[in-house]
């Protein structure tokens, strides 16, 4: 069985990490890229994914193998404000979902989808 993995789209990229997370994230191993189908919505401050029936959206992330450490992940909810004794009221909720690599395999990982109504257009 695979290692836990995370499709990232956005700052959890550890090119891309904003300081309070960027020593995390860089504990990650790039599998690499694959694709997924949602809509992706751009907030002032970050990248949203949202997933569902009807979002087709072909989105492209780069998919990393999780460390196994079992605190990886709480630190990663905490900054992405999930709370999973209370995901009606967190930003972000972290669920599963199948990836298609590049190389055609998929791949199951977890992923951040934005918890919100969807972005007004223009409001970027």
């Amino acid at each position: 069985m695979p290692k836990p993995a995370l499709f990232v789209y956005g700052t959890l990229h550890p090119d891309r990490a904003p300081r309070e997370i960027a020593e995390e994230v860089k504990r990650m191993v790039r599998i690499g890229e694959g694709t997924i189908r949602g809509h992706l919505d751009h907030t002032a401050d970050y990248p949203a994914v949202r997933i569902g029936p009807g979002l087709t959206q072909s989105i492209l992330g780069t998919v990393f193998e999780i460390p196994d450490d079992p605190a990886f992940l709480a630190r990663l909810d905490a900054y992405e404000d999930f709370r999973p004794d209370d995901p009606a009221n967190s930003l972000f909720v972290r669920k599963l979902i199948e990836v298609t690599l590049n190389d055609g395999n998929r791949r199951t990982c977890w992923i951040y989808v934005y918890n919100r109504p969807a972005i007004a257009a223009g409001a970027c």
